[in-house]
C-alpha cells in the first residue's frame, strides 16, 4: 500500500471461499491463548521448579550457593524479572490478536470499557507445545527486529537485496516489482522490501509468527518499546551470569514512522500484504500462475517434506523471467517423520474430507545441496549464480560457550522466458 494510504494489514487476507473451520479456530486460539499463558509456563518451568530443586540440597550446600558470589536465589529472581519483560510483549500480541484476528468476545467483567477476551470455550486452550512455540516467537525478535540481530538479517537478507534491485533496474518507470516472500515469519524481510518500493506478499502457516508479525507491523507504538531476554530460559554454556541476562530493545525501527521517512526521502514506498495458508495450496491456485517476479526463499526451501512440490509451485507463480533467490542450510523439517499424519496419528483432511494436498500430503525425501541443485535445473530453472559455505548464524549468542553456525548456499535461478513459435 502507498504510504499515504494505510500501511497496515489487519489480521490476514482469508484465501478460501469458506468459513474457518473449527479446527483453523482451535489452532488461531491456542496460538493466541499461548501468548497469554507464556509467562505463567516460563515462571513454573524456568524457576519454580529449580526453587524446589535447589531447597533439596543439603543444607550446607544450599548455604553456600545462596551467599557470594553465587547468590543462586537472586539469580532466579532476575530470571522472573526477565520472563516479566518478555512477558509485556507476549500480552501485547495476545491483546491485539483478539481485534485484529477477530478472536476476541467483549469482557463484561474487565473495568476498562471495549476490553475483549478469549470465548469461555477457548479459555485455556493452549498445550505446552503451543507456550514453547509461543517463547520460541519471542526468541525470534532478537533476530528479526533488534538492532543487534541486523548482523544475521544482513548475512540471510543481503543476496535477496542485490537481486530485487538488479531486477528493479529493469523495469519501466512507475512498474513495481512483486515478490513473494513464502515462510515470511515475523514479516521482517516483507517490510524491507516494502520499503525498497516492491509489492510484498508474505506466506506463513504459523499463526504464532503471524500473530506476533501483525502487532509489530500495525499496532506497536514506538521504536524500542520492549526489551526481550532470548537467553533468560536456558541455564547452560553461560560464560558469565550476565550473558543469560542480556536484554535487546525491539522493535529496532517503528514501522510507521520508517515508512514515512523512507516516502520522503525516496518518493515511494511498495505495498504490503501477508497470507495465512498451506504455501503449496495456495499458489498452486490458478490465479497466482505467472504473478511474480521474484521468489525469495530465505530459510524457507528446507521445511519441504517434496521439495519437487515446492519447486514446481514457485515456478508456477514466477512470471517468464522471473527469478528464486535462495538462502539457507538444508535442515530438512520432515526428517524421520510422517508429514501426512497428523498429531493423533490420522490422516490430515482439507475441507472436503479428502486427503490435504499440501505440505502433509503423502511422501519425504532429503537431498544434499549438490542434488538440490541438480533437481531445480530438472525443474526447468536455469541457475544463474551459487555460492556456498557462508556462515549463516541464527538466533545465535555470540557470547555462548555453545557456537552453532549453518554453512549455508545461496543461489539465483531463473524461469526461462517462453518464446512463441513463430513457425
Amino acid at each position: 500500500m502507498e504510504a499515504e494510504e494505510d500501511t497496515s494489514w489487519k489480521g490476514v487476507e482469508n484465501t478460501g471461499d469458506e468459513p474457518i473451520d473449527v479446527d483453523e479456530l482451535r489452532v488461531m486460539y491456542c496460538a493466541a491463548d499461548s501468548f497469554q499463558q507464556y509467562p505463567r509456563l516460563a515462571h513454573y518451568q524456568t524457576t519454580h521448579l529449580r526453587r524446589q530443586s535447589f531447597y533439596s540440597l543439603p543444607q550446607a550446600h544450599l548455604k553456600l550457593l545462596s551467599s557470594p558470589p553465587f547468590n543462586y536465589l537472586d539469580t532466579l529472581s532476575k530470571v522472573d524479572d526477565c520472563i516479566d519483560a518478555n512477558a509485556e510483549l507476549s500480552r501485547a500480541i495476545f491483546k491485539a490478536s483478539l481485534t485484529n484476528f477477530n478472536l476476541g468476545v467483549p469482557d463484561e467483567r474487565a473495568k476498562t470499557p471495549g476490553a475483549l477476551r478469549i470465548p469461555d470455550e477457548w479459555t485455556g486452550c493452549a498445550k505446552n507445545g503451543d507456550v514453547d512455540k509461543a517463547r520460541s516467537t519471542l526468541r525470534q525478535f532478537y533476530r528479526d527486529w533488534s538492532a543487534e540481530g541486523k548482523r544475521e538479517r544482513d548475512v540471510c537478507f543481503g543476496n535477496v537485496l542485490r537481486v530485487v534491485d538488479q531486477e528493479q533496474s529493469r523495469l519501466d518507470e512507475g512498474e513495481k516489482l512483486r515478490v513473494l516472500v513464502p515462510g515470511a515469519g515475523l514479516g521482517r524481510l516483507v517490510f524491507e522490501l516494502f520499503l525498497r518500493g516492491c509489492v510484498a506478499e508474505g506466506n506463513e502457516i504459523s499463526y504464532h509468527q503471524l500473530l506476533a508479525s501483525s502487532y509489530i507491523l500495525n499496532c506497536c507504538e514506538r521504536a524500542g518499546q520492549y526489551e526481550v531476554f532470548p537467553w533468560v530460559h536456558g541455564f547452560s554454556n553461560h560464560r558469565t551470569r550476565g550473558d543469560q541476562f542480556r536484554g535487546y530493545k525491539v522493535p529496532d525501527v517503528h514501522c510507521m514512522t520508517e515508512t514515512m521517512r523512507v516516502q520522503e526521502e525516496t518518493g515511494r514506498v511498495g505495498e504490503m500484504s501477508m497470507t495465512a495458508a498451506d504455501f503449496l495450496c495456495e499458489y498452486a491456485k490458478e490465479e497466482n500462475a505467472g504473478v511474480f517476479d521474484v521468489v525469495a526463499a530465505v530459510f524457507f526451501l528446507d521445511t519441504a517434506p517434496n521439495l519437487i512440490r515446492y519447486l514446481d509451485v514457485i515456478y508456477g507463480c514466477l512470471k517468464p523471467g522471473g527469478v528464486l533467490v535462495n538462502f539457507g542450510p538444508l535442515l530438512w523439517h520432515f526428517e524421520g517423520v510422517m508429514p501426512n499424519k497428523s498429531e493423533n496419528g490420522g490422516h490430515m483432511k482439507g475441507d472436503g474430507g479428502d486427503d490435504m494436498t499440501g505440505i502433509a500430503e503423502p511422501g519425504n525425501f532429503e537431498l544434499t545441496d549438490d542434488e538440490v541443485m541438480e533437481l531445480v535445473t530438472k525443474v526447468g530453472f536455469v541457475v544463474e549464480s551459487r555460492e556456498t559455505g557462508i556462515e549463516a548464524p541464527y538466533i545465535h549468542d555470540t557470547e555462548s560457550m555453545l557456537q552453532t553456525v549453518y554453512r549455508a548456499s545461496t543461489w539465483v535461478a531463473r524461469k526461462p522466458v517462453i518464446k512463441a513459435d513463430t513457425s
